[in-house]
């Protein structure tokens, strides 16, 4: 059951290959924001910094490349991706329909022990420090993800592939970087619950209504922040 689990961790297991450990420990840093988009990726460097050989090195770029963590760039190499304004909202365009359409899904198809456990996944999210604060909200992936155990709970393999798969780090990239946001975490703890209830009622399309419109608020939130940067560097240049 979820509340007898702690938090995953990064560590390797017996079974677990070296390009894994590493691929894994590279998709966290690039995640989390301690690898900045947009960097430079050296193999040499990160040869160095993980202890490994190119081969298993150039395995785990290979897959980060697959998640859309890194791009290949011409004559430059691999970096870490850095979406453009229009790249980002186009993204959230998608969360903002497929995730609605898993939320009507997860109304219909979840069973009350998959609802009793999502509920247990937000009181594990309202206990967070950074949460408590202010200052974030919980950001830790797979079953203890909100949004993660709803697409789950859709029922439909093909979605879940998409949303839980492809595009799912790259997602929680720019939830992490958007997540500090003043404000915004308890806007968005209140609204998971509300889309909660929707759930548990099997109100299929209330649920769905509920997740585009809390898809489409983070959507507004970016759109803010960079009229916000907009705005400080026309000021500095003396623009009106």
């Amino acid at each position: 059951m979820l509340d007898q689990l702690d938090p995953p961790v990064i560590a390797q297991d017996d079974s677990e290959t070296l390009s894994e450990n590493v691929f894994r420990r590279i998709q966290a840093a690039i995640v989390k924001g301690e690898i900045a988009p947009g960097s430079k990726i050296s193999e040499p460097e990160l040869a160095r910094t993980y202890g490994i050989s190119r081969g298993p090195l150039r395995e785990a770029i290979h897959r980060l490349e697959g998640q859309r963590l890194l791009v290949r760039v011409p004559h430059v190499g691999a970096r870490v991706v850095s979406l453009s304004h229009a790249e980002l909202l186009e993204l959230y365009e998608i969360r903002e329909s497929l995730e609605g359409m898993a939320c009507r899904l997860a109304a219909e198809r979840m069973t009350l022990e998959e609802i009793d456990e999502l509920r247990r996944v937000l009181e594990t999210h309202e206990r967070d420090a950074a949460f408590q604060a202010g200052v974030g909200y919980y950001q830790q992936e797979g079953d203890f993800d909100f949004h993660y155990r709803i697409i789950q709970g859709s029922g439909n393999r093909t979605l879940t592939q998409m949303l839980c798969g492809e595009l799912y780090q790259l997602v929680r990239m720019y939830r992490i970087q958007f997540s500090t946001t003043p404000n915004r975490p308890r806007q968005a703890f209140a609204e998971h619950h509300r889309i909660l209830d929707a759930i548990a009622d099997r109100d299929g399309e209330l649920a769905e209504l509920l997740m585009r419109r809390h898809i489409g608020a983070s959507k507004r939130n970016i759109a803010r922040h960079y009229q916000d940067g907009a705005n400080k560097t026309a000021t500095e240049r003396g623009e009106s």
